[in-house]
């Protein structure tokens, strides 16, 4: 018995040194061999509210883009606050743009994360107007700049055709 628990206490010891701390270090290493810049703030959502921009998601983190709350809202499909919530964005939506119609889901709903930097094509296509609007733009340019700015799948089959919010107001800004 005494032979059993000192080869579970080595394979234990073994495998947190192996798990908890070798693999880490080494995936951080292969990551920051690949992405030598560091963090890059394309890959966060950020808080547009100016009806010259194209909008993200809603954050799950509350009022404005909070980083380090990163988390959904843990809301269930019937919660009250989730389901006013909600309506609340599809309300703000329909005011900005009374024309548009129905806003694509991930308009009205916040990513797992609560920090998705993307929308989907048709959340960037919806608010064409509204943009195209308020800059003074052609709405036909508008969308063409939004169709420069869509992102295909991964590797061709991995994951949705999106659209990086803050890529998409940057080439908005630059092509005044």
């Amino acid at each position: 018995m005494l032979q059993q628990l000192s080869i579970a206490i080595r394979a234990t010891v073994l495998s947190v040194i192996a798990l908890g701390l070798l693999y880490p270090i080494a995936m951080t290493g292969v990551i920051r061999a690949i992405v030598p810049a560091g963090p890059n703030p394309d890959l966060i959502g950020q808080s547009f509210t100016k009806p010259q921009y194209f909008w993200g998601r809603p954050s799950a983190a509350g009022k404005g883009y909070d980083p380090t709350a990163t988390s959904g809202t843990n809301l269930g499909p019937t919660s009250k606050k989730l389901m006013d919530a909600t309506r609340a964005t599809i309300a703000a939506l329909e005011k900005a743009d009374p024309a548009a119609g129905a806003p694509p889901m991930d308009l009205v709903t916040s990513s797992a994360s609560g920090i998705d930097p993307d929308i989907s094509p048709a959340a960037a296509y919806y608010q064409v107007a509204r943009v195209a609007k308020a800059r003074g733009l052609d709405p036909a340019a508008v969308r063409a700049i939004v169709a420069r700015s869509v992102r295909e799948r991964t590797l061709g089959f991995l994951g949705e055709p999106r659209v990086n919010v803050l890529d998409l107001n940057r080439a908005l800004d630059a092509a005044r």
